[in-house]
């Protein structure tokens, strides 16, 4: 099994090609192509942090892949990254480990990331100028430079717990740091990326016609969005039976308030796109589907592998 190192992962990651793969992955899941692991979770109190494990195979491709990712918030206080992980690939044909890339975490950051642009491309209000973004780690950063540069929006507000880090991402960004009442009145677009257990995002601030990317829920017990919101929302899922599990969805579903089956996928939403009315709030609802590891892990591996 090849090892494959951080900086010979970043050279060969194309982001053009792995947007496109993850794109087209999200449609094969939609249509029946794709083969998921069942997503193994742990949860961790003192320190916070969370791990995870995906794995899936698409139909036709010469490789699996199997992913290993944590997520530990307190990390950057010692001076570490918040994330970390590896990614495992292996032979559809022979069942061999091919390699293992040890991305620490950068390429479950930059999948989630894409995602995160895809689905604001896809429920984004045309004329849309203003993001908004909530939460001041890495995927805050990571979603904020994303969204903004392929959609083209003009401004960009950020909300955090602190003010200090707030300020310091608004920076960064080139925008503004400003409080969550002032965000959400401004902003067109909200990308919400906290790993939050109580929500963030209120039905009471949140204006008629917002439209919302929610990548926090990605384990059991996380919610950013009140159900109050998601019950009254359009939602756009990655995956139907990850979300309605462990995603901002299953809160409004337990709770009797929506129906599983009026949940539409990422993938059926980009195959046969709709144009929402200005006044709806849209909530895409984000846990991180297998798929986009395939996709991403499979663009860095060809270009290795030749």
């Amino acid at each position: 099994m090849r090892i494959v190192e951080l900086p010979e992962i970043l050279d060969a990651l194309d982001e053009a090609a792995a947007l496109a793969a993850v794109e087209d992955g999200f449609r094969r899941l939609h249509r029946g192509g794709v083969q998921l692991a069942e997503v193994a979770h742990l949860n961790f109190e003192h320190p916070p942090g969370d791990c995870h494990v995906k794995g899936g195979y698409i139909a036709g491709d010469d490789v699996f892949v199997f992913k290993f990712a944590t997520s530990f918030y307190r990390n950057p206080e010692q001076g570490l990254s918040s994330s970390n992980g590896c990614m495992i690939v292996v032979s559809a044909k022979t069942g061999e480990q091919l390699a293992m890339l040890k991305d620490q975490g950068i390429l479950t950051d930059t999948r989630t990331a894409m995602a995160g642009a895809i689905a604001a491309r896809a429920i984004v209000r045309p004329g849309s100028k203003i993001l908004g973004v909530v939460g001041t780690g890495i995927q805050a950063k990571m979603q904020g430079e994303m969204i903004a540069r392929l959609l083209g929006l003009d401004e960009i507000l950020v909300c955090g717990r602190s003010p200090d880090k707030a300020l310091a991402l608004a920076n960064d960004l080139g925008g503004e740091a400003v409080d969550l009442a002032e965000l959400c009145a401004r902003a067109d677009l909200i990308v919400t990326t906290t790993p939050s257990t109580s929500p963030v995002l209120t039905a009471d601030i949140v204006r008629p016609g917002t439209r919302i990317v929610a990548v926090g829920a990605d384990t059991p017990g996380k919610q950013e969005l009140e159900t109050a919101l998601t019950a009254k929302a359009r939602l756009i899922v990655d995956s139907a039976v990850q979300c309605a599990h462990h995603g901002e969805a299953g809160w409004p579903i337990r709770a009797g308030q929506i129906a599983p089956e009026t949940l539409v996928e990422l993938g059926a939403l980009l195959e046969n796109p709709v144009a929402f009315p200005d006044d709806e709030i849209v909530v895409a609802d984000l846990t991180g589907v297998a798929v986009q590891d395939i996709a991403i892990a499979k663009t860095v591996w060809e270009r290795l592998a030749n």
